[in-house]
């Protein structure tokens, strides 16, 4: 049986440009990015661990990450205005798996 999935905002913020590079590129690979540093994700509690163990490692103390869940009911109250409006955050979005 499949983990439940939901949307998750996560947020950076990395003073170093080549650890910037390295959350950046991580989250791409798992997330849509919404605004500069701002990505969306639908994943389980189990990807969000290990995205979470990932950034750790790439991360230093004074760098920051704020990761924010939605559950179905304010997942399809969103409002967002630009690319991002066209889609709706309340449907599972189509998923890649790069090997």
């Amino acid at each position: 049986m499949a983990e439940k999935r939901r949307w998750w905002l996560l947020t950076y913020d990395v003073r170093d440009p080549k650890r910037w590079r390295g959350v950046y590129q991580q989250l791409r690979g798992v997330g849509e990015r919404v605004q500069y540093s701002v990505f969306r994700a639908r994943m389980s509690e189990r990807e969000l661990q290990r995205l979470r163990w990932q950034l750790e490692k790439r991360m230093a103390p004074e760098d920051s990450l704020l990761i924010i869940g939605l559950c179905t009911g304010c997942s399809g109250k969103v409002i967002s205005r630009g690319e991002i409006a066209t889609e709706a955050w309340d449907e599972e979005p189509p998923r890649w798996q790069i090997v």
